[in-house]
């Protein structure tokens, strides 16, 4: 559900609240995995794409695509 909420929150024009439930989505996710819930999260990060410069959307993306995520899927 935060995965379409960062989407929704994007579409809406509004990055910074996008990348809020992005955030509470993959700190979730780091708890309990979830593949679609990773596949909404991605989905929000594509919608944030005119945003890409921003502060939050850069830290989103180093969360996304670090390492830490990385195993958390691996293990699971």
């Amino acid at each position: 559900m935060l995965g379409d909420l960062a989407a929704v929150e994007a579409a809406d024009n509004n990055p910074d609240a996008a990348c809020d439930y992005a955030d509470q989505a993959l700190d979730q996710l780091a708890v309990t995995w979830y593949a679609t819930g990773m596949e909404r999260v991605r989905d929000a990060r594509r919608k944030l794409q005119p945003w890409a410069e921003r502060e939050c959307v850069q830290r989103l993306d180093d969360r996304l695509y670090g390492w830490k995520t990385t195993l958390i899927a691996l293990r699971r």
